[in-house]
């Protein structure tokens, strides 16, 4: 005898019968094709936001940009602005007035140093003995700056130990004076590049420069000291030592 056992009938989702039954074929759902248009009140749904445009803030934007337009006042004050030169400390006038007063060795004009000690004029000239050097054929960028570095510090101690108490030249005062008064030395670079290696007219050349710019650079420390014309031995003697090392540098 069997036994019967009471199974629940499957229903399928798609509205199908029992085990048995067919599926509901009407009932299934189509798949839409892929990149098919999506009706236009699902596109309003789906838009990007940054798409989106406010009339209110573009409006807003728009003003703002419109505040910061330059106008003529702004136009006034940037014609009344100082000049590039002038604002980095370069004036070329200066500059020029006091290679004149180098020029003259028995007759240095002092009073042009009095007024402002500039490194714009020195480093000039350290850059153009730098540049004569290296049309020579020797690269002496950092050997040049350091001994200016170290003659500057070494006129300024003996000096001032010197002078004492009363001492009144600071250390930019003596790098200035030392810098324009590499004139001669720069003018000896530039003669020597015409001249052979290791003739006489050379070494006499550099004797000359040497006088030269010890002469004038002597007579702008004593003149800017205001006093110390006692000194003036001692002082011509360490600013010959200090042009005696560059003129070495170019002549070897």
């Amino acid at each position: 005898m069997s036994k019967e056992f009471a199974v629940p009938p499957v229903v399928f989702p798609g509205g199908g019968g029992g085990v048995t039954g067919p599926p509901n074929l009407q009932q299934r759902r189509v798949p839409t094709a892929p990149f098919q248009p999506q009706p236009p009140a699902a596109a309003a749904s789906s838009a990007l936001p940054f798409l989106s445009f406010d009339i209110g803030n573009a409006a807003s934007s728009a003003t703002i940009y419109s505040g910061n337009l330059p106008t003529s006042s702004s136009a006034a004050s940037f014609d009344e602005e100082e000049p590039l030169l002038d604002e980095l400390g370069i004036h070329p006038e200066q500059i020029w007035r006091k290679t004149k007063s180098i020029l003259n060795p028995f007759r240095v004009n002092t009073t042009v140093h009095h007024q402002n000690s500039d490194l714009s004029g020195p480093i000039l000239f350290y850059l153009s003995l730098c540049l004569f050097q290296l049309l020579s054929g020797k690269i002496q960028f950092g050997v040049v700056l350091g001994w200016i570095v170290v003659s500057s510090i070494f006129l300024y101690i003996v000096f001032n130990m010197l002078a004492g108490r009363n001492g009144r030249l600071d250390l930019h005062t003596c790098t200035s004076v030392i810098g324009y008064c590499m004139l001669p030395i720069v003018v000896l670079s530039a003669l020597s590049l015409f001249m052979p290696q290791g003739s006489y007219a050379r070494f006499i050349l550099a004797g000359v420069v040497i006088m030269w710019a010890t002469r004038a650079s002597t007579s702008l420390m004593v003149a800017l000291a205001e006093g110390e014309e006692e000194h003036r031995g001692l002082v011509a003697y360490a600013c010959f030592l200090i042009y005696t090392l560059f003129s070495l540098l170019v002549v070897f």
